[in-house]
């Protein structure tokens, strides 16, 4: 189960690297979703259904709205888990 930030985040850059292709070393907490690895709105309600289906809980993609990072992401799957 994804219980702390650091398994989120390795469950992240799995599905990044699964479904986008990208390279795992270029996924780090401070990159830009969009500027720096060329995600879009598509791409993000992928990993939304993704992530829902790991954590078996319900993610609201106006929860993901303010996301910007992958930190950023991080913590809003971390908040959600632990509210």
């Amino acid at each position: 189960m994804l219980k702390e930030r650091e398994d989120i985040l390795t469950a992240i850059k799995g599905i990044m690297v699964e479904l986008f292709e990208m390279d795992g070393q270029a996924i780090t907490l401070e990159a830009r979703l969009y500027e720096d690895l060329d995600f879009d709105s598509i791409d993000a309600v992928d990993m939304i259904v993704r992530l829902k289906e790991m954590t078996g809980t319900a993610l609201k993609a106006e929860d993901f709205k303010t996301v910007r990072t992958i930190g950023d992401v991080v913590e809003a799957v971390y908040k959600m888990l632990h509210s």
